[in-house]
């Protein structure tokens, strides 16, 4: 079966991933990890991607952003990965590919999911086997730093009308683990490109883009009765 375009919408939320090849390390240190930052940045502020929530590990990149142009999500992660993949191999005197293949992505309903998604890639950093703040949004969103090129979106503004409100209710949502389905729905919405919303959302999704938004049942279809 033919592999579906990628399923990116301009101006809405998108959860975006991008891993190792077969589970290698794509850092190997603090010095790798404050090299993709630093390009991550670079490339999230020359096309016009807010970054919303990311979490760098050893073997895969996890980001929360949105951009107001599609083609700004290709841009970024392909300058990003192509220029961290070409430093790390000259510091590691290693050859080959680095990265898996394309950058998965999930298009985000607006509101709660934006907000599961960014807990998501946050448990992922905290869960991390560094724990350093530096390499994730976790800490910055619970305002125990300072972390200048993050943007809010409404959805956090919306937890409280001072900081510390917002920062003291994200950090309760962040203690709890997502539900296992939530959980669920997020990893499969990015193997697949799936949305990630309610129905009404995909369904409203499916009428601007030429592709399914939704999975197609397993199994042949039933065969019509004469």
């Amino acid at each position: 079966m033919a592999r579906l375009p990628r399923l990116i919408v301009a101006g809405h939320p998108h959860l975006l991933s991008q891993r190792a090849q077969h589970g290698q390390a794509m850092v190997r240190d603090d010095v790798d990890r404050a090299a993709l930052l630093a390009l991550l940045q670079e490339a999230a502020r020359a096309n016009g991607v807010a970054v919303h929530a990311y979490a760098v590990l050893d073997s895969r990149l996890d980001l929360v952003v949105t951009a107001d142009e599609a083609n700004a999500l290709s841009r970024m992660m392909q300058l990003a990965a192509r220029r961290h993949a070409a430093a790390f191999n000259r510091r590691h005197l290693r050859r080959g590919s680095l990265w898996e293949g394309r950058f998965r992505a999930a298009v985000i309903e607006p509101g709660d999911w934006l907000l599961r998604c960014m807990i998501h890639v946050d448990q992922l950093g905290g869960r991390d086997a560094s724990r350093d703040p530096r390499w994730s949004s976790e800490a910055a969103h619970m305002g125990d730093v300072a972390d200048s090129w993050l943007v809010a979106p409404p959805v956090f503004w919306s937890l409280g009308n001072t900081p510390f409100e917002r920062e003291t209710a994200y950090r309760g949502r962040l203690e709890h683990p997502l539900a296992s389905d939530e959980a669920r729905a997020i990893e499969a919405a990015l193997r697949g490109g799936w949305p990630l919303g309610s129905v009404a959302f995909a369904a409203r999704l499916a009428e601007r883009v030429l592709r399914p938004t939704t999975p197609r049942p397993r199994g042949r279809p039933r065969a019509k009765l004469p």
